[in-house]
């Protein structure tokens, strides 16, 4: 997910994303301890997306501040 797309979201669905990794990221993380993720690139991509998401959020909370 690229970051322009994610500042263009509001608060609400920034927040719904972030859970939805979440969810995705525990998922992942399980798939890989029964040995059953052939793709364990995708949970460093998700923990990415994650951290882009938590940034925005954090923009957007210093930007309300001002």
């Amino acid at each position: 997910m690229k970051a322009d797309k994610i500042r263009e979201m509001s608060t609400e669905e920034l927040n719904k994303e972030l859970t939805s990794l979440k969810e995705e990221l525990f998922k992942l993380r399980f798939r890989n301890a029964t040995n059953q993720l052939e793709n364990t690139a995708a949970i460093a991509s998700v923990k990415k997306d994650i951290a882009r998401v938590k940034t925005v959020i954090r923009e957007q909370e210093l930007k309300a501040a001002k």
